[in-house]
């Protein structure tokens, strides 16, 4: 995957050329969807706040630095289109209750060295909506807890909250998983 875009394809996309703006879309498809799959609870969310995002490309093209990688820029879109599709849909969404969390105890033993990629993005997905976009920006995209406050509408404390809370859940998927899989073996 090439992280800069040729002259002819950026100027393809500005015109509205459709066969450029396929040609992007095949090109960083898989990128995107590996950055989205992290934040949308399912696939569909995911192509959902995806094909947003490369509409936001396709309108704001005359927005990208060319002196910059596109990847850099298209990551910023997805994870925008990402925050956005959580304030929108965060009065639709379950969330759990503080009641129903329980204090899991750390180990010590890192039960993600053995997961697949794969297995932990269903886990990711499994989060609440609000813990797994904490998470994801703050573990993964590496942003602070006062930006993600920011761009979240939230205090910093619920956002130090919000991860410690998806970090247990996270251990208490891991946990039960574990569990299943020895209970499996043993059979």
């Amino acid at each position: 995957m090439e992280k800069y875009l040729s002259n002819k394809l950026l100027n393809g996309i500005s015109g509205g050329d459709r066969k450029c703006q396929e040609m992007l879309y095949k090109q960083f498809y898989s990128y995107g969807m590996s950055i989205c799959l992290r934040y949308a609870a399912n696939r569909e969310e995911s192509l959902e706040i995806l094909h947003d995002g490369y509409l936001n490309v396709f309108q704001h093209i005359d927005r990208y630095d060319t002196q910059r990688p596109f990847t850099l820029w298209f990551r910023r879109i997805l994870i925008n289109g990402a925050i956005n599709y959580h304030k929108k849909n965060l009065n639709h969404s379950g969330h759990l209750g503080l009641e129903h969390i329980s204090e899991i105890p750390d180990s010590g033993k890192s039960a993600t060295d053995d997961l697949k990629y794969m297995e932990m993005i269903e886990l990711i997905q499994a989060l609440p909506i609000r813990y797994r976009t904490v998470f994801n920006l703050y573990v993964i995209e590496g942003y602070e807890h006062q930006e993600i406050a920011e761009m979240l509408g939230i205090s910093t404390g619920t956002s130090k909250s919000n991860l410690h809370r998806a970090r247990q859940k996270l251990r208490a998927m891991l946990t039960n998983r574990n569990h299943e899989e020895a209970s499996i073996k043993h059979e």
